[in-house]
């Protein structure tokens, strides 16, 4: 058969000539399964013809982003392959392929028919279906085991789709050539040589001639020099035997020697690709001396493992591994729980992905944590964690732990430095079931104190007690603080403290005393609503226990929350993915962050007031003396029961960045526990300022807003009179008012001894003030009133009751207050003794015109 009538078939498609030919050139085929030739051209024609190409399995990238520029941090992949355009592939490559596998391509019309025949023949004579493929009809046989295995959901699915498409009999032979046919009638050729380079298998899990330069030879497809390129393509005709990274392997020619008894590596690798050089001069698609020179090159790979996985981010793994999960839990179709869509687009979907994170803060994040805290520590399970993230976006700028990252049995069995468990995140992220986040939890109570109606100066009654009595829940139902005796973590006894007071100084009986007053269900919602939950997603918690921090939640939830009371309110989901982009170079919607009002902004403000102080007058000012450059900022400190987890949060109005050191199994206290960096229950204050100078550096902050003086100060509410009661009765009193109140002493009083004789204030006062009481010692007098009197009605009154009389007179304009009291010292009912003095002012009429004595005279202005 001659090329020229080989070449025919390429545009008379599927005419008679077409049958005849083809029919010409599988008739020995047909003759072994038993198919008449005579009817060839039917049978031909009825096979299917038009061929789906799926899309082919690409690795993905993620990446981070330094000085705008993306930096690659980490690639999934189930097959190693990176699509390129015709351009960017080496034209050695192509004609490399073209002359080593298929020199009449550019020629046929998608079947060499020359070759078919000899190939059909061998089946005949040798048993089997061998030899004679066109690139078109490998292009097509890869196809199909791609389509194949990308439809396939299990390991077993897989196998059975690769093992049809690459079944040894007439039949498939017959399909894979009327494939190619009707392909090269809808492609060019380049179109489909460039297909079959990125499609084509290049030994273990390295498919495609980018991914294959990059692999053997640490270099691009377009930049491969002859000698690898014709390297490469002899890898295509028998993967397995011609790969180039077992070099030791019998069947790859380890064994071989040249003339003068030297080792050949690679010796049967090298073989096929002079073969190939061959074929190209022989093509005149190169000259002779670039032939000489090539041959004369020594095969010399340079294997570049890829990086699969998030094991190769190192520092940055654990963060990459949250992407990959938000990647996995964005696109799995929660209707198909048997089929891992999301996995699937990430190991096959040749997504570029470009993330939130910030290299410089996050390498300042496990530097700091590295300096201080140990991977692995005698006696106690350490862990330590950093998350920042950015305030009014969700944005995680960084997310660090003091453990390497593997999900490798084998790894992961080899130390305790090794972990897959992300402990920033929730436990549908690769997180744990998280841990107690202690006194940081108390902002959520303080702004639930605020959205109830109370104010930051309003005081409660936080002594220490083990009869704290009821307390509401609206959701659950009323709970028993009874037999629960929390104690202050400095030890103090507590007293009539106010919720600034109480936030500064990290109260405990302060906080109880507080969600006494408010609805535990309240609170929670608080909590979820700024994007606290428990790391394992059961129920928060609701009682009197967990305003003290009991929940398991994830760091990276409490940075959302004290990024939203830093926002004004405003409390946004976490988000790790800025832009995907597909292999097709379109757009993929990231997961998106959801902003929601959580607080008002009066509220929040209110907050973050209390949450200054606490950096300012309080347990956070540590940290933040610690920190340059500096700018406003709000914090919480918290420590657990027995200081087993120690937390250091805090925002400024840009970057929220939470820092725990905390027992990830196990209950050894940190402050009885030391590192090289000093006491381990401390070493948060040293973290969390080296990440927060960075954030304040790159990103700034600005003021907090003012706080509305509804907010700050406690307004004024009547105080019960409680003069005359026994102190017992007072004090219930004032309790159920509200009010605080202090037993200062003794006063001598008219009222019956041992009860109240005294108070101060009364009337009105700010709520949850402090009263002062005095018992009555009973020998007292009242002072009575003489107001209105005349002088000597006045003096004679306050004499008969036992009082001395002093006079004093005031000078008044109005007639009828002359020789009248209009003022006596004490005041009328205040407690006296027998025998006391009592001052009081006569009103005196002033002259006509004058001003009294001293006054000008008449006439003289």
């Amino acid at each position: 058969m001659s090329d020229t009538a080989s070449g025919v078939l390429g545009f008379v498609g599927m005419s008679a000539l077409a049958g005849i030919l083809v029919t010409a050139a599988v008739t020995p085929a047909l003759a072994v399964t038993g198919m008449a030739a005579n009817n060839g051209i039917t049978m031909f024609e009825n096979l299917p013809g038009y061929l789906e190409i799926d899309e082919l399995a690409e690795k993905s990238t993620v990446y981070a982003m330094v000085d705008g520029v993306p930096s690659a941090m980490a690639s999934f992949f189930d097959e190693n392959r990176e699509e390129v355009a015709w351009d960017y592939i080496s034209q050695y490559l192509k004609d490399a392929a073209v002359a080593g596998e298929d020199p009449r391509f550019y020629d046929h019309g998608g079947v060499d028919i020359q070759g078919t025949v000899r190939g059909a023949l061998k089946t005949v004579i040798g048993g089997d279906t061998q030899g004679g493929s066109s690139i078109t009809q490998q292009y097509v046989k890869n196809v199909l085991i791609n389509n194949g295995v990308s439809e396939a959901q299990t390991e077993e699915e897989k196998q059975a789709a690769y093992e049809d498409a690459t079944e040894v009999s007439a039949e498939r032979k017959l399909k894979e050539i009327r494939y190619a046919i009707t392909l090269e009638k809808k492609y060019s050729k380049d179109e489909i040589l460039q297909g079959y380079l990125n499609i084509a298998h290049f030994g273990g899990r390295v498919y495609g001639v980018q991914a294959a330069a990059q692999y053997y030879f640490a270099t691009n497809a377009r930049d491969l020099t002859l000698a690898q390129a014709a390297s490469l393509i002899a890898i295509v005709n028998h993967p397995e035997k011609f790969r180039l990274d077992y070099p030791e392997s019998e069947e790859n020619g380890a064994a071989s020697v040249d003339a003068a008894g030297n080792a050949v590596p690679y010796a049967a690798n090298k073989e096929r690709r002079d073969y190939i050089l061959g074929e190209m001069l022989k093509e005149k698609k190169i000259t002779q001396e670039e032939h000489d020179a090539a041959v004369a090159e020594p095969v010399t790979p340079a294997i570049t493992q890829p990086s699969t996985g998030c094991s190769s981010a190192k520092g940055h793994a654990f963060f990459c591994d949250y992407v990959s999960w938000e990647i996995k839990n964005k696109f799995d179709d929660p209707d198909t729980p048997d089929v891992n869509e999301g996995r699937e687009l990430l190991q096959k979907g040749g997504l570029d992905i470009y993330t939130t994170l910030d290299l410089g803060l996050q390498n300042e994040a496990i530097n700091a944590i590295n300096e201080n805290v140990p991977k692995v520590a005698e006696g106690v399970d350490i862990g330590s964690t950093v998350v920042s993230v950015e305030v009014g976006t969700g944005r995680i700028l960084a997310m660090a732990q003091n453990k390497d990252y593997s999900n490798d049995p084998d790894v992961l069995a080899s130390g305790a430095n090794y972990t897959a468990v992300n402990y920033n995140a929730d436990i549908d992220y690769g997180g744990s079931s998280g841990f107690q986040p202690g006194s940081t939890y108390k902002v959520f109570t303080l702004a639930e104190w605020l959205k109830e109606g109370h104010s930051l100066n309003e005081s409660v009654d936080a002594r220490r007690r083990d009869n704290w009595g009821q307390f509401n829940n609206s959701c659950e139902g009323t709970m028993s603080g009874d037999g629960w005796n929390p104690k202050n973590d400095g030890g103090e006894g507590g007293g009539y403290w106010s919720a600034v007071q109480n936030t500064v100084n990290s109260y405990n009986t302060g906080f109880v005393a507080m969600a006494k007053q408010l609805d535990l269900c309240g609170i929670a919602k608080t909590a979820e609503a700024l994007g606290v939950h428990r790391a394992d997603y059961d129920p928060l918690s609701q009682f009197p226990s967990a305003v003290l921090g009991t929940n398991e939640v994830a760091p990276l939830s409490m940075a959302t929350a004290f990024a939203g009371i830093a926002g004004n309110g405003t409390a946004c989901t976490p988000i790790a993915i800025d832009r995907i982009v597909n292999a097709k170079g379109e757009e993929v919607a990231p997961p998106k962050s959801e902003c929601t009002q959580a607080l008002t902004p009066e509220v929040a403000n209110a907050t973050a007031y209390a949450m200054q102080r606490v950096m300012s007058d309080g347990t956070g000012s540590t940290s933040s003396g610690r920190t340059d450059p500096w700018v406003p900022m709000i914090g919480k400190t918290g420590t657990t029961d027995n200081a087993e987890a120690t937390w250091m949060s805090g925002a400024s109005t840009k970057v929220a960045t939470v820092v725990g050191v905390f027992n990830v199994t196990g209950h050894v206290n940190l402050r009885d526990t030391y590192f090289d960096a000093g006491e381990a229950a401390t070493l948060r204050h040293r973290i969390w300022p080296r990440v927060m100078s960075y954030a304040n550096a790159t990103y700034g902050g600005g003021e907090f807003p003012q706080v509305k003086d509804s907010f700050l100060n406690a307004p004024q509410v009547s105080v019960p009179d409680v003069i005359g009661l026994s102190p017992e009765a007072a004090q219930q009193a004032l309790e159920s008012a509200g009010f605080g109140w202090s037993m200062d002493g003794e006063v001598d009083s008219s009222q019956p001894k041992g009860t109240i004789g005294a108070q101060n204030p009364s009337g009105t006062a700010s709520r949850g003030a402090v009263i002062s009481l005095q018992v009555s010692r009973g020998n007292g007098v009242t002072v009575p009133d003489v107001g209105g009197m005349s002088q000597d009605e006045a003096e004679n009154a306050l004499k008969s009751a036992g009082f001395k009389v002093d006079r004093t007179e005031q000078d008044v304009l109005d007639p009828t207050q002359d020789g009248i009291v209009i003022g006596q010292s004490p005041a009328a009912g205040s407690a006296a003794k027998s025998g006391d003095r009592v001052t009081i002012t006569v009103g005196k009429l002033a002259a006509p015109g004058g001003g009294g004595d001293g006054g000008t005279p008449p006439g003289n202005d």
